[in-house]
């Protein structure tokens, strides 16, 4: 029996404890007397948090007015749920009921986090009372907000079923004060997203308006703050039909696009990408970065956002030192910058103050917006400020070395420093850079230094510098060549001077080094391409007549040096010209110099001085017997066949030589004696050689006749232009202009062709009166028929222009004066030219092409396709018109067509339209041409299927009768 009462009283005080405990745990949180006369109050303190169990938590109450501790369970509503719990204790101590609301927002920045912020959500699912009417749901846009009644005397505790894991901020609030709460930031929050909004769509018509990168940039930052300022004031959830209790991705979107914006902001504004083009690599792979960022924001809100808000902190910092950093260096955009940053790291601080929750009270969240804004408005201040002064802002006066230094910045020349007395020379980086060295590979000894410099102007450099140094005075003014880290060498105009010091001693050397690399060998090609001959590459008739000279002054110095010259003719080259085509022609002329070079020594001469004539100056034999094996070899040589593919060609050529007697004559009488002694051979059949005797003069006499003959000619104005339709030929062969064509119908030897009387007119200087006849009555034919006939726009006559007239200066200046008397017509003019005499000297061509263009001329390219130029010339030359030539159009094998004209002439169609020039098909004989050109989508076309060249009157009724069917 002792032992069974022992027992008990053991089982009575286990249990007494136990139920101590529960009773401790059930009283443990704080019960909260309701204040009378204070308008809200924070609960957070009193809160107690538990776990689930099951989905259920059983709590012991706080002690009622009578002073019973009640057991209660309370089952989650969500079932299949287990979510924690928060339990708090209210009392109204006076004796009239009270009704209060339960506030839970559901995100506050105060103490929100920065590496895993909390970015809100549903706080409270559920309330439950330990007695008494269950608080109800109060529709609220921002938080959980419950209504509370509480009796008089009565203490009540209230188990809230969270949403959340945790319950951050509970507000006991009066319910007319948190109206007027509520009410009291609605103005605040107007005005902050009216000025946001206004900043934005400013900003982005700013953009269209002047254009210029950095407006996007701060429109971009504009509208991510005002994205956020939507979603921070609880707008933007409703207009997308979401709760803000589940915006969370979105504010973190909204805080990634943030950081982005001002990312992009300072790149863009501080012009990053010129100050190293590392820079460029480095924003793309942030950009990318960023926009991962915004992304993943949608898939892990917190994280992303924590990453958000480092990045904005990083950024602040990094862009004061770049800010800074520019500043120093006088960067206008920099300094300009330097308040708003400033401005922008005080917001910062203060937003991280907030966030870690050192500032937290109710305006700090609407401070952060407002400051937003701010940033937003005075960045957009500062770029419009920088736009509108062309970024001409300049912060104080610039003194005079500053303003030199700037000019020498513009300028792109590099400086040149020589300390003398320190034996340092110190150049640009740039130039560094320019020659493919390292930095600072250029500074050192002015020894180093020369040793770079070109031996043929080491010299002549030194020279200059030690004259300067003696003489105190002077400049130097000069081009030299530095040898680059390749090895090449790179032209630069040296410009400097000496500087004196205290002592009138030179001290330094200083100047500008300019890169003329460029200019010299545009320069070098301009020169050569005015004396070779551009197919050939050998000497033309200019070179080749000084050289002939050079040569006569030096045989009356030595008599026993006797210059031998040969003209060599290719017999009936232009038939086999007309036949084979104008680029296997061109083929055959390159193998002939190339077998005629082989057969001459580097004292002799050889020349392309015309289109099938080449010239020879023989200083290295002086025998005649030896001087005539050497021709007979020429000669020899031609005949061998030349080998085109498939088949083989022989040539033969007519020689004239003449040997120079020591009497008095010019480069031109003794080159006039060997081409006499070359007609001379050619009368005889051709294919043999001849000297020149005192009987060839008859030839000469002849060749004098005609020049007299065509001089008269141009004086009377007897030649005369036919017009050559050029059609539209898929409308209907509509006329749509015309090529004119000079004839010569000679009262003794009959119709002179073009080909014999254009050559003579360019030896005998007189092609460019010929040029300006055949242009005036061009010009006054296309006068007529404009006054006669509507003409439509498009309607033009062609001029052809020899070699000799494209290279004479002379020529633009009477086109100058040829169009100002026929302004009317000017539009209606077109001149044309063949692709290898735009080839003799591209360079000057390019200049007097675009001098006609500027006229208001056409230009037209003769011959496409049949010459050696590159197609990359095609778009330095300003023609508006190609023409196909008729070997494209004609060609036959033993099939018929061949079987390369037709993919020819569609690929040169489609180059044509895709550079907007008009094409047009010469030629052109028969219906099947036609046929095929208008398959092949060719609009002109130019032959005798549509007629021959006609006089003007003839042409002018071919005008009227098509006019008459329209």
């Amino acid at each position: 029996m002792p032992s069974s009462r022992a027992r008990l009283f053991v089982l009575f005080a286990v249990l007494t404890l136990a139920l101590a405990g529960l009773t401790a745990r059930a009283t443990a949180f704080e019960v909260v007397t309701v204040p009378d006369g204070i308008n809200a109050v924070n609960l957070r303190a009193a809160l107690d948090v538990l776990p689930g169990e099951d989905g259920s938590v059983q709590i012991s109450t706080a002690p009622g007015e009578d002073g019973i501790i009640r057991r209660i369970e309370v089952i989650s509503i969500q079932e299949g749920t287990n979510p924690n719990w928060a339990v708090f204790a209210l009392r109204n101590e006076s004796d009239v009921q009270i009704e209060r609301l339960l506030v839970a927002p559901y995100f506050r920045l105060p103490g929100s986090g920065v590496l895993h912020p909390d970015l809100g959500s549903g706080r409270i699912t559920a309330m439950t009372p330990s007695h008494g009417l269950r608080p109800e749901r109060v529709p609220d846009r921002e938080a959980d907000v419950f209504d509370i009644v509480i009796d008089p005397g009565a203490t009540v505790t209230l188990v809230v079923e969270l949403t959340s894991d945790t319950l951050p901020e509970l507000y006991l609030w009066e319910p007319d004060a948190y109206r007027d709460y509520i009410n009291s930031f609605t103005l605040f929050r107007g005005v902050v997203l009216g000025i946001a909004s206004l900043a934005a769509v400013f900003l982005t018509i700013m953009f269209v308006v002047k254009g210029r990168g950095v407006f996007p940039a701060t429109a971009t930052l504009a509208w991510a703050v005002l994205a956020y300022l939507l979603i921070d004031f609880g707008i933007f959830g409703p207009l997308l039909g979401v709760s803000n209790a589940n915006i969370q991705p979105f504010r973190a979107a909204a805080e990634a696009a943030l950081a982005t914006a001002l990312f992009g902001f300072l790149f863009i504004y501080l012009n990053l990408h010129r100050w190293h083009f590392r820079f460029t690599h480095i924003a793309l792979g942030l950009s990318a970065i960023f926009i991962a960022l915004f992304v993943y924001a949608f898939f892990n809100p917190a994280l992303a956002a924590g990453i958000s808000r480092s990045s904005l902190a990083l950024i602040g910092l990094v862009g004061i030192f770049l800010i800074l950093l520019l500043s120093i260096r006088g960067y206008d955009r920099a300094v300009l910058l330097v308040p708003t940053w400033v401005i922008f790291l005080a917001w910062l601080f203060y937003a991280w103050s907030v966030v870690t929750g050192q500032v937290s009270n109710d305006i700090a969240q609407s401070a952060v917006a407002g400051g937003l804004v701010l940033i937003v408005m005075l960045l957009g201040f500062t770029a419009i400020q920088h736009a509108f002064s062309d970024g001409q802002v300049s912060i104080g006066a610039l003194s005079e070395v500053e303003r030199r230094a700037l000019a020498m910045t513009g300028s792109g020349d590099f400086v040149f420093d020589w300390n003398i007395d320190r034996d340092r020379v110190n150049v640009s980086e740039e130039l560094a850079v320019r020659l493919g060295e390292r930095k600072g590979a250029l500074r050192g000894a002015i020894k180093r230094w020369l040793d770079r410099v070109h031996p043929e102007d080491r010299d002549r450099f030194r020279t200059a510098l030690d004259t300067l140094i003696e003489l105190k005075r002077g400049k130097i003014n000069s081009d030299i060549r530095i040898a680059g880290f390749d090895g090449n060498f790179r032209a630069f105009r040296m410009r400097v001077k000496p500087v004196l010091g205290g002592d009138s001693q030179v001290n330094r050397i200083v100047g500008s080094l300019q890169d003329v690399t460029d200019e010299r060998a545009s320069r070098d090609r301009l020169l050569h391409d005015a004396v070779h001959d551009s197919l050939t590459g050998l000497p033309n008739r200019q070179l080749f007549l000084d050289r002939l000279e050079r040569a006569l002054v030096r045989s009356r110095e030595f008599e026993e040096v006797k210059p031998a010259v040969f003209l060599i003719d290719l017999d009936k080259f232009t038939e086999i010209d007309e036949r084979i085509g104008h680029m296997a022609a061109d083929s055959l002329l390159l193998a002939v110099s190339r077998r005629l070079s082989r057969l001459l020594r580097p004292l002799d001469t050889l020349a392309r001085i015309s289109g099938d004539q080449f010239a020879v100056v023989l200083l290295s034999e002086q025998s005649a017997s030896k001087i005539a094996d050497i021709a007979e070899q020429m000669r020899k040589a031609l005949r061998n066949p030349f080998n085109f593919g498939d088949r083989d060609m022989t040539l033969t050529a007519s020689i004239g030589i003449t040997i120079y007697d020591n009497k008095p004559a010019t480069a031109e009488d003794v080159l006039r004696d060997a081409e006499l002694a070359m007609h001379y051979a050619k009368r005889h059949g051709g294919d043999r050689i001849e000297a020149f005797r005192a009987a060839t003069r008859s030839i000469a006499v002849y060749a004098q006749a005609m020049e007299d003959d065509l001089r008269d000619a141009l004086e009377r104005r007897d030649l005369q232009l036919y017009y050559q339709p050029i059609v539209d030929i898929q409308n209907d062969n509509r006329i749509i202009g015309a090529e004119a064509l000079l004839r010569w119908q000679h009262p003794e030897r009959g119709q002179v062709s073009p080909s014999a009387f254009v050559p003579l007119a360019e030896r005998t200087g007189q092609i460019e009166k010929l040029g300006r006849i055949a242009f005036e009555e061009a010009a006054e034919q296309a006068r007529v028929l404009s006054t006669t006939f509507k003409l439509p726009d498009d309607f033009y006559i062609s001029v052809n222009m020899s070699a000799a007239q494209l290279t004479s200066e002379s020529l633009l200046n009477d086109m100058r004066t040829l169009v100002a008397q026929h302004k009317s017509v000017a539009r209606h003019m077109k001149l044309e030219v063949t692709e290898s005499q735009v080839m003799t000297n591209p360079e000057h061509a390019v200049y007097m092409l675009q001098a006609f263009k500027a006229l208001g001329l056409g230009l037209a390219l003769d011959d496409f396709g049949t010459g050696y130029s590159s197609l990359a010339y095609l778009h330095r030359f300003p023609f508006d018109t190609i023409k196909l030539p008729a070997e494209f159009i004609q060609i036959r094998d033993d099939s018929g067509v061949s079987h390369t004209q037709i993919p020819i002439i569609a690929a040169v169609v489609g180059l044509a339209r895709e550079l907007d020039l008009a094409l047009i098909a010469e030629g052109v004989e028969t219906d099947d041409e036609i046929a095929r050109l208008k398959s092949l989508e060719c609009r002109y076309a130019q032959g005798f299927a549509f007629g021959a060249a006609m006089p003007g009157q003839e042409f002018a009724r071919r005008l009227q009768a098509q006019q008459s069917k329209a």
